[in-house]
């Protein structure tokens, strides 16, 4: 689908941004309110800061270009799968925003990205080391925590 026709979305702090129509349809809250004709002439996206809806529109807009021009060629599923291994290379806590974004947009393709890249950092961890890692404190009595394990034993061989 070829599309000139221009979307402005707003950010939560109020930032714009004017994308093409096909980038904007990548994300099927977007879609959705287009479709319902709920769409004025511009977007508001409440829930996510201009700093994150940038990188989101900058993924929707590589995919969308990748996928205008595929041939569905290995090199191009190839270059495309790097791209998005250098796109989530990012500091944890803009990971974790763009998941809350992707979520939000219902992006799926970027929310299946985001939360790999969060899988593969737990992979291979002890309990704690995922509990220092996301700062997340442990509220289980040693009793309690000895329960899980036996209950578990499987997740932790």
């Amino acid at each position: 689908m070829s599309s000139t026709n221009k979307i402005v979305l707003k950010s939560s702090d109020g930032e714009t941004f004017e994308v093409d129509e096909s980038v904007a349809l990548e994300s099927q809250t977007i879609k959705l309110l287009i479709e319902d004709d709920c769409a004025g002439t511009e977007i508001p996206i409440p829930n996510v800061s201009s700093k994150i809806l940038s990188k989101v529109i900058e993924y929707c807009k590589k995919h969308t270009e990748t996928s205008k021009g595929k041939d569905s060629t290995t090199y191009v599923d190839d270059e495309l799968k790097s791209w998005d291994a250098v796109f989530v290379k990012v500091d944890q806590s803009t990971l974790l925003e763009l998941i809350l974004a992707a979520n939000y947009l219902e992006v799926k393709s970027l929310l299946d990205l985001t939360c790999q890249a969060v899988a593969d950092m737990m992979k291979d961890k002890t309990p704690e080391e995922i509990r220092k890692l996301f700062n997340i404190t442990n509220d289980f009595t040693p009793e309690e925590e000895e329960e899980i394990r036996r209950e578990n034993q499987w997740a932790f061989q």
